[in-house]
Parts: structure tokens; sequence; C-alpha cells
């Protein structure tokens, strides 16, 4: 998928699973170990990514306030960002191929992931199906089971 280059010299394009700066920026939200420690330019940055997106905006259209974001996290501190700066390009993902432990007579295999699939975040399953599942605090809601095949 290619997007407007927003002024860079080449347009961003998205890996297949989903926006990636909005899955590490979902991830930071999530795991308190890992703050923003943001000023408040910062933050409203946060807070307009995440209204925009909970009223139905695509993560690409808002590429320009991820950068705006990223500009800050680096200011702050954050040597990557949102993960965007890379050093070695990312491989291609494999072609799916049947899991050996996915046959008859065993369980399915999940994983949770993004509740609206517009990110790669990705989680192993609470080992207590009575857990509750891990949260997205971009869209307050819980992580959504994803069945492997």
């Amino acid at each position: 998928m290619e997007t407007e280059t927003g002024g860079r010299s080449e347009p961003r394009r998205e890996p297949p699973g989903g926006h990636a700066r909005l899955a590490e920026l979902c991830r930071r939200l999530t795991d308190p170990s890992q703050s923003l420690a943001l000023g408040g330019r910062g933050l409203r940055l946060v807070d307009t990514i995440t209204s925009a997106l909970r009223t139905g905006t695509p993560p690409q259209e808002l590429d320009d306030v991820f950068d705006e974001l990223e500009e800050e996290l680096l200011a702050a501190g954050h040597s990557a960002g949102l993960g965007s700066y890379r050093t070695t390009p990312t491989p291609p993902p494999p072609g799916y191929q049947r899991l050996p432990v996915a046959g008859p007579g065993h369980p399915p295999l999940r994983v949770l992931a993004c509740p609206r699939g517009h990110c790669g975040r990705v989680e192993a399953p609470p080992g207590d199906d009575a857990a509750p599942h891990p949260g997205c605090r971009v869209f307050d809601q819980p992580l959504r089971t994803v069945p492997l095949r």
C-alpha cells in the first residue's frame, strides 16, 4: 500500500500486518514500563491520533501527525521514535504454511490482535481462558482473538 509522501523523498509503504507506527504506539501506551514521557505537545499529538482513529480516520491519513509525534519522541530521548527509523530493511514476511501442531487432535492456535485490524500488534493469549484479554489503549477495547490456521 502506498501513501502520500508528506514531503519525504519516497512514499511510505505500510507492512502487510498493518500500520507499524500505530502498533508501536499502542504497545507503548499499554506497557507502563515503556512510558512515553512526553511533554504537553506530545501528549496532545497522541490525543489527536487516538481521537481521529476512534472516529474512523484511517491511520495512513495521520502520517503527518505520526511524524510530529516521532519528532517529539526523539527529542524526549526515545532513540527509536515509533520504530520507523531502521538501519536495515524489514525482511519480507514468509508465505503462510500449515503449522505442524495444527493437525487433527491438537487444540486450535489463537493470537490476540488489534480490535479493529488497523495495526500489526499481536500478543499471545493469557494462559487462563477466563483471564481478561489485554487491551488496546488507542481504541479502549480488548484485543480480539484471531485463530491461526
